[in-house]
């Protein structure tokens, strides 16, 4: 059984999420993206777990399912610390078998602070002492770093994070077996780290809307006889490539932070670039914000296009929707295409089948303007001018128009007096 997995999503309890996440939405918008295993996200809020209590039967040990939808319990939290005299600020995500062993988790957090505030509860406890407990409450729940090189809230991110797993976790990195790579990055560039080599990496979407723009833009593909909670875990664990098949995701440079920048001074660079302004912005003289290509530079030990021996393959692919967007010059939340999105998922079945199955002939007599940008986006010949601090990255379907320009050629004049 073929099992399509986004296990990072949240609820319409968090900050900033569409009120369509709910159960009945998630499980419509899954289908038609061609998911068939959801994390709930948000077990740790009070509302939201009981919703969940409610609606989701088990199916089968740690895998619950309504509407012909499969759901395993998963959370987010946020901890806001203070280590060797820097302030820390990372994202884990936890999966847990049961409702009885999700309970336990809150009640005790409930003894460290709010939990009815946000889907994404911060406290100020460290992630040694967080996983320590987690584990003590049973040895079944799995932590994993969530966007572990985002800047903002990553274990290896540019503002707040660690230079190693070790670092971040101390005695308590033996139950971390897995990290999650974000929007910004992949596989292939986390594989030049080799201090990551014996850690999966997993992709999901942290879906804060039901569209299938957002939802499983980035997931997991597992082969089970059996669904099952261990089933799962095991197969992230060992890296178990008969069970593990591969991960989607989409191309790093369409994440909001890969590359530095500043979003109010309209300034995009690479890392080379950045170094060159001594990680100033050249407009405003403030620090730039670092993105993730910058920060993987920065660990890394291995050169540009390093291929891991035995690792989980992976497939880039853009959402539908945005090849839609740019191909016929429209907005992403347009009518042109809700409809043209609805077409292709009628015939084809689902949105992943379309970018990753559907024959060229056959996308075609669908739309023979977009089937063009469909192949070359299975193919990853789509170029994108890269996101940066909180903007995501421009797929370029228009050969007219050409990658932006870098600042250094823009403002070469600024760079001139900034080095003098």
């Amino acid at each position: 059984m073929k099992i399509v997995a986004d296990l990072h999503i949240h609820s319409h309890y968090s900050r900033a999420t569409s009120e369509k996440m709910n159960i009945d939405e998630l499980s419509h918008y899954a289908k038609l993206k061609g998911i068939n295993l959801l994390g709930t996200g948000d077990f740790t809020h009070p509302l939201w777990f009981k919703e969940l209590k409610q609606k989701l039967e088990q199916k089968e040990e740690g895998i619950f399912a309504v509407n012909d939808m499969n759901f395993i319990l998963s959370s987010e939290i946020s901890l806001i610390y203070s280590q060797d005299k820097k302030m820390r600020k990372v994202h884990l995500i936890t999966l847990s078998p049961s409702f009885e062993i999700a309970e336990q988790i809150n009640e005790w957090l409930l003894t460290k602070g709010r939990l009815d505030y946000d889907g994404r509860p911060i406290f100020g406890m460290t992630c040694p002492e967080f996983t320590e407990k987690v584990m003590e409450i049973s040895k079944d729940n799995f932590i994993i770093p969530a966007h572990c090189m985002t800047p903002w809230f990553g274990i290896f991110g540019s503002k707040s994070g660690f230079d190693s797993v070790e670092e971040c976790f101390k005695d308590q990195t033996k139950h971390i077996y897995a990290l999650e790579t974000g929007l910004s990055a992949d596989p292939e560039m986390l594989w030049r780290i080799s201090s990551l080599d014996n850690y999966s990496l997993v992709s999901n979407s942290d879906s804060h809307s039901p569209w299938s723009l957002r939802i499983g833009r980035e997931c997991n593909v597992f082969d089970f006889e059996k669904l099952t909670y261990k089933n799962l875990i095991n197969a992230i664990k060992t890296r178990d490539k008969n069970r593990f098949l591969y991960t989607i995701e989409v191309d790093p440079s369409y994440g909001k932070y890969h590359y530095d920048g500043h979003r109010n001074c309209n300034i995009s660079l690479s890392p080379e670039e950045s170094k060159k302004y001594n990680n100033i912005c050249p407009v405003c003289k403030r620090p730039l914000t670092i993105g993730v290509l910058h920060r993987v530079e920065e660990l890394a030990d291995r050169p540009e296009g390093f291929v891991l021996k035995d690792a989980i393959p992976f497939k880039r692919l853009l959402p539908l929707a945005e090849l839609i967007a740019k191909k016929y010059s429209t907005g992403l939340f347009s009518k042109k295409v809700f409809e043209m999105e609805k077409m292709f998922i009628e015939k084809f079945g689902n949105e992943l089948n379309v970018l990753l199955n559907a024959d060229y002939n056959e996308l075609s007599k669908t739309d023979d303007k977009l089937a063009d940008a469909i192949i070359r986006n299975r193919e990853g010949k789509i170029k994108i001018n890269p996101g940066y601090d909180g903007v995501y990255g421009e797929p370029l379907l228009n050969d007219k128009k050409k990658i932006r320009k870098s600042a250094t050629e823009i403002n070469q004049n600024d760079l001139k007096r900034f080095l003098e």
